[in-house]
């Protein structure tokens, strides 16, 4: 299967784009399902930094580890999930647009099931981020051209 892939335009740098949505602790602020993230290093998301964010899947709250391995900002970053049935792959870039005061981000989403995962990705997991993925990006735009 393909990614599921979003993109929408802000009226913000990228720059600052890119810092708000890299920054773990701002997850639960722009995505409906986010309820915690907890960074486990102090120092900004760095490529081999981990956190922890718990989510609510189909009505419970699942605590998941997530690593980056991409950083190239204000461009592009790439996180994916390194345990649990159901783990996430999340591509992002930010472009600039006009004279460098909007930007372009796109999202992109994909899963790997292992164990009862297989199962959980095609019922529950891609339905839920297909619904949410548009919603998320619109609430990011909100927050982000709110704060600017």
């Amino acid at each position: 299967m393909s990614a599921i892939k979003e993109t929408i335009e802000i009226d913000r740098r990228p720059e600052d784009v890119f810092s708000y949505v890299t920054d773990p602790s701002h997850l639960p602020e722009w995505q409906e399902n986010a309820v915690a993230a907890e960074p486990a290093e102090s120092t900004p998301p760095a490529v081999g930094s981990t956190f922890r964010v718990t989510r609510r899947i189909g009505g419970r709250e699942i605590a998941m580890t997530t690593e980056v391995d991409e950083m190239d900002p204000p461009r592009s970053w790439t996180l994916r999930g390194v345990d649990g049935p159901v783990r996430g792959m999340v591509h992002g870039t930010v472009e600039p647009l006009g004279e460098g005061d909007r930007s372009r981000v796109t999202i992109s989403v994909d899963f790997e099931g292992h164990g009862i995962g297989k199962l959980l990705v095609p019922l529950v997991a891609r339905p839920q981020v297909r619904r949410e993925l548009p919603r998320n990006e619109q609430h990011l735009k909100g927050v982000l051209e709110r704060s600017g």
